[in-house]
């Protein structure tokens, strides 16, 4: 029986997808997950919707952009790609599914699709065309440690880096579409890693985020993809703000649990008080209405 290991490459794929340039978005993601693969990475993240694009100008086209998640054209060549390589793919996907379009993440591995996340925190105009994503934070049970997903806005909740840690979460794979933020200094890290960053140290996983690039309708995105230790400090990246780009970082997945020990008298999760926090749904919902 082979050795079990825990230590991989996990990679991030920065890339530009183009509006509606399905073949060639497939393409390119394939080519640049084959070059991740090449220099010794097993698990590989891809962009938010890095099949179809972003800026959708209306919901039927989001709609005819989107596929199975099964027998898409785009599922299918991933999962090709995941077994020919011996390698797990997280990849964004604009998925058809009862109907209802979602913004998701498929989870593939060298027998073919693992599963699903669907975007639960929608961002601006992503309300006009998404369903609210209805699988929760699903754990992915790979065989070199455990994985959560979420997809970029999600990012910017607590509770989506806690609900991942705490189901067993040792990484967590970030396909993304990052846009600038108001007031951002520019001689300080962008917020979407600041943000990731925290989440990794307060949770003690790993977090691997792949953003895109370009300008798209005149949507400019950030770039600065970034792969996160459990320590909360960057592995790789982050990465340039306008340039295709493979991080690659190596990761041992059982470190994850090493680090919420943060000393000998204090645990990220066993120090939590959860006989304080009983009213935070009720507290969270009134500050929405303010």
């Amino acid at each position: 029986m082979p050795e079990v290991t825990t230590e991989i490459g996990l990679a991030a794929v920065q890339m530009e997808p183009r509006i509606g340039a399905v073949v060639e978005n497939i393409a390119r993601s394939v080519a640049m997950a084959t070059e991740a693969a090449e220099r010794g990475a097993e698990l590989i993240v891809l962009p938010e919707l890095c099949n179809s694009g972003y800026m959708f100008e209306s919901a039927e086209e989001a709609r005819s952009l989107a596929e199975d998640a099964r027998t898409g054209p785009s599922v299918r060549a991933w999962a090709a790609l995941a077994a020919n390589r011996r390698v797990w793919l997280v990849a964004g996907l604009n998925e058809l599914a009862c109907g209802r379009i979602y913004n998701s993440a498929v989870v593939i591995g060298p027998e073919g699709v693992l599963g699903l996340f669907r975007k639960i925190h929608l961002w601006d105009t992503e309300n006009r065309f998404f369903a609210r994503g209805d699988l929760g934070f699903p754990l992915f049970e790979l065989p070199f440690g455990r994985l959560g997903v979420f997809i970029c806005y999600d990012g910017w909740f607590p509770e989506s880096y806690r609900m991942c840690a705490l189901r067993g979460a040792d990484v967590i794979c970030v396909p993304t579409n990052w846009v600038p933020m108001p007031d951002q200094p520019p001689e300080r890290e962008v917020m979407a890693n600041t943000l990731l960053m925290g989440g990794a140290h307060a949770n003690g996983v790993f977090i691997a985020a792949a953003d895109r690039v370009g300008v798209e309708r005149g949507q400019p995105f950030l770039g600065r993809s970034v792969i996160v230790g459990p320590a909360g400090w960057p592995l790789a990246g982050p990465a340039s703000a306008d340039g295709e780009e493979v991080l690659l970082a190596r990761a041992d997945l059982a470190e994850a649990v090493r680090r919420r020990q943060l000393n000998a008298r204090n645990h990220l999760f066993a120090d939590r008080r959860q006989d304080v926090y009983g009213e935070i749904s009720n507290l969270a919902e009134r500050a929405a209405s303010r």
